[in-house]
């Protein structure tokens, strides 16, 4: 396809617009099998992902479904629905347009199967529910493309497995089904086209002009960062500079509490009054949607919100984004920053705000990698095999299937190209027994395999069951919160289970922004009244917290290597300039330890710069270590940088703390009866159709699931220890909550040039992990002017009360 029919090229000429080249070139490639589009945000991503299906269904003659498109967000899906009927209606093409979602009502999903529109938006578990009913192969029918939107953001999870699962088996009932990707934040083009491809088949990628560099830089604030915290609350008064300056702003968040802090700070620091909101996970879709038609509107002048408006969804004329807190990855960033300027050729304009003194140096970081124009991401490994036993599952609802056929099916998904037959199996023979340790109960007897080969349900009427399960977003314990009244009154959102069951009568926390106060728990609701008589606590949201990525703290290592720093605030270059005469500074390739005496306890600090999540589990190790050597440690504290370790024994020799064997065993102990493990194997039984959160007239609560799936680890580990579960548990737990494997990266680039400073105060760098240690609630005026007096006392120690700020 070289050219548009006439009545879309009238409707680009009419608005004075021209056809993109990158637009133009995704035309010419309509025929091609798989197409990675990376084309900068504002750049007609979506437009030259679907101009093709309006060039082939302009003339009408199309019937059922042509193009399906799958975005990461419900929302996205609904606001590209709106976004592609404008032209549509104003061309007059005879075009049905239609998205299915979790928010789809019942009515219109059973006539979307029976007569579907001729362009579907969906997500990746309302995909994988329509494959598995028996009509699938009708629906599917005509279907000639496939759209996947933001395909960086499920390349990254196994959200995205699942998808390309589903499309292993769109591509069995139309073998001719082309396939286009489009994103605008790719770090390893090369892995997310074999990612996107039938493998072993090409996909070709094309690249956009990038567009003008975004303008972004560090906020300038009167006062200078804190020591520690995550608040950022000195940046207030320059934030609302800002936003007074611009017409909306976005204030991002890593997590939803910080998010909900700063909100409550700046509404209390917003004496104009200007129109400001919140948006995060947590809160009520309807308190949601209620902010997203604001900022159509343009009603709103700042809102403060987390990865939830992450993705290309275009909200009203936002002029900047505001990222509190280092980004912690520079692709994260790059996306957030692409919501300022949503146009072709606009440059982006962003301000990062540290939230603390070293997040002024990541800061730093991330702003050379933007300028560099390097990505970070974490290599995927092989296709997780929990997803796939999921979709064995979904296929046995379908119908009967062959196992040979399936397999086939199954290898052409880049992630399990590698797949061998006998892991195969062992996910087969799983579905249809549960294993060998629980072959014996009924419940999980849900597969047989039929006289000619072939494999079906045992039960058709598990199908129900397993529909009602299908997908891999790990829903935290939560409870509902709503106001309370006689008859059940407004929800504001959720909170964590744990969370709610730390709350008394009369207590108060944070959620939308606003105040409330703890009245009760009633059928799994938590009830509310409206109370800003107390200090809130702040709710425990789910969510990730983002550890720095290796390239960024590499790059962050390059920083502190220089002789000197300009480009860093001068309190902040201060700093690292006394702790070069102090102490030494970390290096790339060395591994430094610091050990200092301090108020009667000896302290160890060590600067492994592998993220939140390996520098934690470094310390279990490290101090599980410690007392198997006689060390007597008391404590410790992590961040992204190092590893706070304090204890009665001085450190002297530091090479049997680093023996890898020996951490490897220890981690190995750690985690066998480990609630790490547990909560793992949650997730994985959970997605691999073991435990049913949901189940026909009831949903598990989260302490029910919990107990279920207890119970079912013990009984594993005890006599099946080798089973398909808990092999795929410890691949999971080692990789993610845990992140094993950057501590062995890290005892690797160091190995055999580990670094012990004896000193005789504190460190300049340690002395803010010292402030971390001190992070206990506060309750009244006498004792926070005790801990201010304490802090004062600490930096006066570790000679930093000289510097500004």
């Amino acid at each position: 396809m070289s050219r548009l029919p006439d009545v879309i090229t009238t409707w680009f000429s009419s608005r004075g617009w021209t056809i993109h080249p990158h637009q133009q070139d995704m035309l010419a490639r309509a025929d091609d099998p798989a197409t990675l589009l990376i084309a900068p945000t504002g750049g007609g991503k979506t437009m030259a992902g679907f101009l093709p299906t309006l060039a082939e269904l302009a003339a009408g003659s199309h019937d059922g479904l042509h193009t399906l498109y799958v975005s990461p967000l419900k929302a996205l899906a609904a606001d590209i629905k709106r976004n592609l009927r404008t032209p549509v209606d104003e061309m007059g093409l005879p075009i049905r347009i239609d998205d299915r979602t979790g928010d789809t009502p019942s009515s219109r999903r059973r006539s979307q199967r029976a007569d579907p529109p001729h362009i579907l938006l969906t997500t990746p578990e309302s995909l994988a529910l329509l494959t598995s009913y028996e009509d699938a192969p009708r629906m599917f029918a005509g279907l000639k493309r496939v759209v996947i939107d933001e395909i960086h953001a499920l390349a990254e999870n196994k959200r995205g497995d699942q998808l390309m699962l589903a499309l292993s088996r769109l591509q069995a009932l139309c073998p001719d089904l082309r396939r286009v990707g489009l994103s605008a934040t790719v770090d390893d083009p090369a892995a997310i086209a074999h990612y996107l491809a039938r493998h072993p088949d090409p996909c070709d990628i094309v690249l956009a002009d990038p567009g003008p560099a975004p303008d972004i830089r560090m906020l300038q604030t009167d006062a200078p960062p804190p020591w520690a915290g995550g608040g950022a609350a000195h940046a207030i008064p320059a934030v609302l500079e800002q936003i007074k300056a611009h017409q909306t702003t976005l204030i991002f968040h890593n997590t939803r509490a910080q998010a909900e802090i700063f909100f409550r700070n700046l509404w209390l620091a917003n004496d104009d009054g200007l129109p400001i909101g919140i948006h995060h996970g947590s809160l009520d879709r309807a308190q949601r949607e209620r902010v997203e038609a604001a900022m159509v509107r343009n009603e709103l002048r700042a809102v403060v919100c987390t990865g939830s408006l992450d993705l290309g969804i275009d909200w009203g004329n936002v002029d900047l984004v505001i990222q509190i807190g280092a980004p912690k990855n520079v692709k994260r960033l790059v996306q957030r920053i692409g919501r300022a300027n949503h146009r072709y050729n606009a440059p982006s304009k962003a301000l990062l705000v540290p939230a603390n003194r070293f997040e002024v140096v990541e800061c730093l970081a991330a702003l050379q990698a933007v300028e560099a124009g390097t990505l970070d991401g974490t290599p995927r490994t092989h296709g997780p095999r929990d997803v796939l036993c999921q979709h064995i599952l979904i296929r046995a609802c379908a119908g009967p299937f062959c196992a040979e056929t399936l397999f086939a099916e199954i290898t052409s998904v880049g992630a399990y190209s590698a797949l061998s037959r006998e892991e195969f199996d062992d996910c087969l023979a799983f579905c249809a027994t549960g294993g060998y340790a629980l072959r014996a109960y009924d419940q999980w007897q849900r597969l047989l395999q039929r006289p000619d080969g072939q494999w079906q349900l045992r039960d058709p009427r598990a199908a129900r069951r397993i529909r009602m399960n299908i997908g891999t977003i790990q829903d935290a314990d939560l409870l509902k919160v709503r106001l309370k009244r006689s008859r059940g009154g407004k929800p504001l959102g959720e909170i964590e289970e744990s969370f709610a069951a730390t709350l008394s009568a009369g207590d108060t926390f944070l959620i939308g922004g606003q105040i409330v106060r703890y009245e009760g728990l009633r059928e799994m609701t938590v009830e509310v009244s409206r109370n800003a008589s107390k200090t809130p606590k702040v709710a425990v949201f789910s969510g990730t917290k983002f550890a720095t990525s290796t390239q960024l703290s590499d790059r962050i290592l390059t920083i502190l290597k220089q002789d000197s720093w300009p480009d860093l605030p001068p309190h902040t270059a201060q700093w690292l300039e006394l702790q070069r005469s102090v102490s030494q500074m970390p290096r790339r390739g060395e591994l430094l330890l610091e050990s200092f005496p301090f108020k009667g306890r000896e302290y160890l600090c060590v600067y492994g710069f592998a993220g939140r999540n390996a520098m934690q589990t470094l310390g279990l190790l490290l101090t599980k270590r410690m007392e198997e050597l006689g060390l007597d440690p008391l404590g410790f504290v992590a961040t992204d940088y190092a590893t706070l370790i304090w204890g009665l024994e001085e450190i002297t020799d530091a090479e049997p703390l680093f023996d890898a064997q020996a951490l490897r065993h220890g981690l190995d102990g750690w985690l066998a009866g480990n609630a790490v493990m547990k909560r793992s194997f949650r997730a994985v039984a959970t997605i691999a159709g073991l435990i049913e959160r949901n189940t026909p007239g009831q949903r598990k609560s989260g302490r029910q699931a919990t107990f279920s799936s207890d119970i079912l680890y013990d009984t594993l580990r005890k006599y099946d220890p080798d089973h398909l579960l808990m092999q795929i548990t410890r691949q999971e737990a080692l990789s993610g909550l845990v992140d094993f494997g950057r501590i062995e990266e890290m005892l690797a680039r160091t190995r055999g040039r580990t670094r012990l400073l004896r000193l005789d105060r504190i460190s300049p760098l340690a002395a803010p992990l010292l402030l971390e240690v001190g992070k206990v609630p506060v309750k009244g005026a006498a004792q926070e002017k005790l801990l201010e007096r304490e802090t004062e006392e600490m930096m006066r120690r570790a000679g930093l009360t000289d510097l500004p700020g």
